[in-house]
């Protein structure tokens, strides 16, 4: 995912969290570091054979609302910024397992297209309220702070997929003050892997 995944301008100036500290400082910390804009330049030139060059934006979105934060994403190919190939709205809050964070994944209403961009233009959501949002249970980011970074995955095999034969995907991600980790996967029902990169997750940096 981006997502998953993704993204969390910020961040430079968010406090450090502590391990055991307050879940709800961390939502605040766990926001600011997400959003912004990411590249995987880096990791593409260094190994073209199995990263692309893609561009992840996120932006904390509805900062009126109290059920939040909220955070549109948007990834797309360098090469093609303007046509994104995955859009989702993250909505954070409290675990309910102790000191945990939940990550949960929605889908925007009719063609998303539409609203690409929002990342730098938040008004194109203004006409769209939550209740209008597609959740794909099963395809939350459960994250806990440890070793100075937020660190993630979804649990079990509810993510259901059909892209390339997949049945269910897995997401893992690692989410630091100036970049972020993001491994998706798609397995058949026989826990064969059908698509997503095979040696590692993709490494955005913010810019």
């Amino acid at each position: 995912m981006v997502v998953v995944f993704a993204a969390v301008g910020a961040g430079g100036c968010a406090s450090r969290p502590r391990d055991g500290g307050g879940v709800i400082g961390n939502l605040e910390t766990l926001s600011a570091w997400m959003e912004g804009s990411f590249s995987s330049a880096a990791q593409a030139a260094d190994d073209p054979e199995h990263f692309r060059d893609i561009r992840l934006h996120m932006a904390v979105v509805w900062k009126k609302r109290k059920d939040g934060p909220w955070l549109y994403v948007e990834q797309a190919a360098a090469a093609t910024p303007d046509k994104p190939y995955r859009q989702r709205m993250y909505r954070l809050s409290k675990g309910s397992m102790k000191g945990t964070i939940e990550s949960a994944v929605f889908e925007l209403p009719g063609d998303p297209l539409v609203f690409a961009g929002a990342w730098k233009s938040p008004e194109l959501l203004d006409g769209v309220r939550p209740e209008d949002l597609t959740e794909r249970r099963g395809c939350a980011i459960v994250l806990r702070f440890e070793e100075g970074a937020f660190r993630g995955s979804t649990e079990g095999t509810e993510c259901v997929s059909t892209l390339r034969g997949a049945a269910y995907v897995t997401s893992e991600v690692v989410i630091e003050e100036s970049r972020l980790m993001s491994w998706d996967r798609g397995f058949d029902a026989d826990g064969m892997q059908k698509w997503g990169a095979e040696t590692g997750g993709y490494v955005f940096v913010k810019e």
